[in-house]
């Protein structure tokens, strides 16, 4: 599955986007645990970790908002994190 992250959440992981490989029936927080363990440097200055953005960001599966965490994940699911923003 490959996680795409956005905005904070982008600067704060380092990557735009990643890869995982996670076991069959694994979830949403199963993802965002393995996301969690990655060893990351510290983000920029004035970037949350990511640990507290993932625990205020929405979730999009497939393009789909999901706001289920127990939603279960295939292979080639990607899971799109947007952090909360302000602005309008």
């Amino acid at each position: 599955m490959i996680v795409r992250y956005f905005a904070a959440a982008r600067a704060a992981a380092g990557f735009e986007e990643e890869k995982f490989h996670l076991p069959q029936g694994a979830t949403v927080a199963d993802l965002l645990e393995a996301v969690l363990a990655v060893d990351r440097p510290e983000p920029p200055a004035g970037t949350p970790p990511l640990s507290r953005l993932l625990s205020r960001s929405s979730f999009l599966l497939n393009e789909v908002a999901v706001r289920d965490q127990a939603a279960v994940l295939g292979p080639d699911d990607v899971v799109d994190v947007l952090p909360p923003f302000a602005g309008g």
